[in-house]
């Protein structure tokens, strides 16, 4: 396997934790309607996106294949768990 194919298979790991942890805070603006959310969208982001890949290296750890659908159940839990902590929702 070359540095191109290491690359692109590497991106495609990732991609799934990237696109959640940059979908929920975004969607979180949507519908905080006026309130509130907590800290930065790009913060937000970075930290749901880092607890995503985190979650599929353990998933990949753990039963040694990657895109098990519990490891993506897993990864969107941690991930919305995550965004909920950050926004500040359960201080209300």
């Amino acid at each position: 396997m070359g540095v191109i194919e290491l690359l692109i298979h590497l991106i495609n790991f990732t991609l799934p934790a990237l696109v959640v942890g940059l979908a929920l805070p975004l969607l979180t603006r949507l519908t905080a309607r006026g309130r509130q959310v907590g800290q930065a969208w790009w913060r937000q982001a970075s930290v749901n996106a880092l607890a995503g890949v985190l979650v599929l290296v353990a998933g990949l750890w753990l039963w040694g294949q990657d895109g098990k659908l519990l490891t993506y159940v897993a990864m969107v839990l941690v991930c919305a768990t995550s965004q909920w902590l950050l926004s500040g929702a359960w201080r209300r």
